[in-house]
């Protein structure tokens, strides 16, 4: 067994995405997945299961769709692919600071390579935006809120949805995982 981690994207922000985390840890087990934690209200799973991350994807998103009628984009990554991400933080600086205002993004494909250019030339507000580790990293000088860089933009330009934790969300995960 191999333990992973899954983010959902998007659930739990409106009244047609609501997962409550005890269905939701459910759900996982009913696939055959052992050790289900969530962490937090926005779709974070820590599990252990066999098989590749994209057919584990593949399952989650269709035992949601069946189970609560909307498919949420699911990004799994495997404990080793997660500290790879974690420790490639390009903003280490303010990361100590303001950690609530350093995001990693993943994304369901491996993320276009001009995509942190091209979004940075569009940041505002002092953002700054960088590819590394296989992820998108964002830096909301002024928080999120102020921000520009719409989850439709993000998505299209990094070439596939992607779903973003805080840094502080991404330690937690990293320390579930073990």
């Amino acid at each position: 067994m191999v333990r992973f981690v899954a983010l959902l994207r998007g659930i739990n922000v409106g009244a047609r995405t609501k997962v409550p985390m005890a269905d939701l840890r459910a759900l996982c087990g009913g696939l055959g997945w052992s050790g289900v934690e969530t962490y937090i209200q926005s779709g974070n799973i820590v599990f252990e299961a066999m098989g590749e991350a994209s057919a584990l994807e593949a399952a989650l998103e269709d035992a949601l769709g069946q189970s609560f009628g909307f498919t949420p984009a699911v990004m799994v990554r495997s404990a080793a692919q997660w500290q790879q991400h974690a420790a490639a933080n390009p903003f280490p600086e303010v990361a100590a600071e303001t950690p609530n205002l350093v995001l990693m993004g993943l994304t369901k494909l491996p993320p276009a390579p001009e995509a942190a250019t091209e979004l940075q030339v569009r940041a505002v507000n002092g953002e700054r935006v960088a590819l590394a580790g296989g992820a998108l990293w964002f830096h909301y000088q002024g928080g999120v809120g102020t921000s520009k860089l719409s989850p439709a933009l993000i998505d299209r330009l990094a070439g596939s949805p992607l779903t973003a934790r805080n840094l502080r969300t991404v330690q937690k995960i990293g320390e579930m995982l073990g």
